[in-house]
């Protein structure tokens, strides 16, 4: 089994969406052997999306969370589809 390394621990963040909609989430950024993933789930910690960011993309915490942004409104623009 593989171990885990932190890039970055559990981090509430309020997002903002479109039309002056926030999402409550909480986001963790790490290494899976040689996966960077960042892992976004609900306050209540249910799931929400998985991202594997490229290797070299170990940035700081301000950009993972306009990152996050983008990975919100993607997925919320995909929930909203009929």
């Amino acid at each position: 089994m593989m171990s885990n390394e932190v890039v970055q621990d559990w981090t509430d963040s309020t997002v903002l969406l479109k039309f002056g909609e926030h999402k409550d989430v909480r986001y963790k950024v790490y290494w899976d052997g040689a996966k960077l993933l960042q892992e976004i789930t609900d306050p209540d910690d249910s799931p929400i999306h998985t991202l594997e960011l490229p290797p070299g993309l170990v940035m700081e915490k301000q950009s993972y969370e306009v990152l996050l942004r983008y990975v919100l409104l993607d997925v919320v623009h995909r929930e909203a589809k009929p």
